[in-house]
């Protein structure tokens, strides 16, 4: 039964339908059921360190898959370049940057110090604001996000019921370890994000971003000395409220 179909019952059946029927495929069918059953999808990529294999999974799969790109206009210089590299190598026909309005920086941050007084007001100007307006438009999105990388991500389902937006969130590679992100690479021969080989294997915003020491977290290279481990802010129940913190 087709997931927009008004008869198959409410969104957290379907997520639970979808959970099930999935439960022992890999991530490329899950890709591939999110696309053809779950509505009006798109992808949202950072264009960090490990985006490029579920970019490479939706080009196989559609060129034509909606790619959302947030630029807060804070990146590093090498993720703009790898961004617009990978998007041609991989034919991406759908690719949509995202930004907050100019007038919005205008009023909360014409500075650009906010991340000084607050990096969660900051992420959520820049980033969840922004791709909460993009998705508006949209019944699901599928992330990269992977239970190996934190506490907070370690019992991550394929598919999920974003609080407060009617949404679906589709975590393909939820149990991909980081073996698995590192050989589909390596077998596709797809291009590495330049930073990483300099001791960035999660790449953000440049201010907010750091080198990884070997033995360390790879991702405590974000918002190092921060009790932060995600984003910062996102919508539940139509309230504002931190989706993590470091462990």
């Amino acid at each position: 039964m087709p997931l927009d179909d008004p008869d198959a019952g409410d969104l957290n059946e379907k997520v639970a339908a979808l959970n099930a029927r999935y439960r022992h495929h890999g991530a490329t069918d899950v890709l591939r059921g999110a696309l053809s059953e779950a509505g009006h999808i798109a992808l949202v990529s950072s264009f960090g360190a490990e985006s490029v294999v579920l970019l490479h999974m939706a080009a196989v799969i559609d060129r034509a898959t909606p790619v959302l790109f947030i630029d807060t206009q804070m990146l590093f210089a090498e993720t703009l370049v790898y961004q617009q590299e990978v998007s041609e190598r991989l034919g991406l026909t759908n690719l949509r940057i995202i930004r907050a309005e100019d007038e919005e920086i205008a009023r909360e941050d014409p500075y650009g110090a906010l991340r000084l007084r607050s990096t969660d007001a900051c992420c959520a100007l820049r980033k969840t604001v922004p791709l909460n307006r993009a998705l508006a438009d949209f019944d699901g999105w599928i992330t990269g996000r992977k239970r190996f990388q934190s506490g907070s991500r370690a019992a991550l389902d394929f598919f999920e019921v974003e609080d407060g937006t009617g949404r679906m969130k589709i975590n393909p590679l939820a149990h991909w370890a980081a073996e698995d992100v590192r050989a589909y690479m390596e077998e596709n021969r797809l291009p590495r994000h330049p930073l990483v080989a300099r001791g960035y294997p999660s790449i953000g915003c440049a201010p907010c971003t750091s080198p990884v020491k070997p033995g360390e977290d790879p991702r405590a290279g974000r918002w190092r000395h921060e009790n932060k481990e995600e984003c910062g802010i996102h919508l539940v129940d139509g309230r504002m409220v931190r989706t993590g913190e470091k462990t």
